[in-house]
């Protein structure tokens, strides 16, 4: 089974993302019946879509044999493509390991392409908009020097998870060349 989670740095440790088609990656989990067999992790090139973000991530996920698609809610331009194309959607919140183990284990009900939405009593989550990492959220002269250094350390680490991510790929290549 093929398990495609909407995630922001990507890989089991990492939260799902509130969004679907506009999240930072996507992680890729495969199983067989309870076991994780394998883990990758996407860079989401839909994210800054102008639009249709939602209909090409739906097609992305269509042409790569996905069986289950989690996040935190899904937008219906997405919902309607992965209903017709029998593809499940989960809408979860968490640590990407602790939701797919409960999926695995059949504790989280399963939504075949249902949009999903917030209840009509709660107000609509305020999610703040979307900033690249190496965009300041303010002006550089208005930051103080704590501020830097903490968005230094950020950038710092996602620098890391980058490299280890291009550092898979690049020995997936090496595999694929091998065989």
């Amino acid at each position: 089974m093929r398990i495609l989670v909407a995630t922001n740095l990507g890989g089991l440790d990492d939260m799902i993302s509130p969004v679907f088609a506009r999240c930072q990656t996507f992680t890729l989990v495969e199983t067989d019946g309870k076991e994780i067999k394998n883990v990758e992790v996407i860079p989401n090139q839909f994210m800054n879509a102008v639009h249709g973000a939602g209909i090409q991530v739906g097609q992305y996920l269509i042409s790569q044999g996905i069986n289950v698609a989690i996040a935190g809610n899904f937008g219906p331009n997405v919902s309607s493509i992965l209903m017709q194309s029998g593809i499940e959607t989960i809408s979860a919140q968490g640590k990407v390991r602790d939701v797919i183990e409960k999926y695995l284990n059949g504790e989280i009900s399963q939504q075949t392409g249902a949009p999903v939405a917030p209840p009509p009593t709660a107000p609509p989550p305020a999610y703040p908009p979307y900033q690249p990492p190496y965009q300041p959220y303010q002006s550089s002269h208005s930051l103080q020097s704590q501020d830097i250094d903490e968005r230094l350390k950020m950038l710092e680490e996602q620098i890391a998870k980058l490299e280890d991510m291009v550092n898979g790929i690049k020995k997936k290549i090496e595999e694929l060349k091998g065989e």
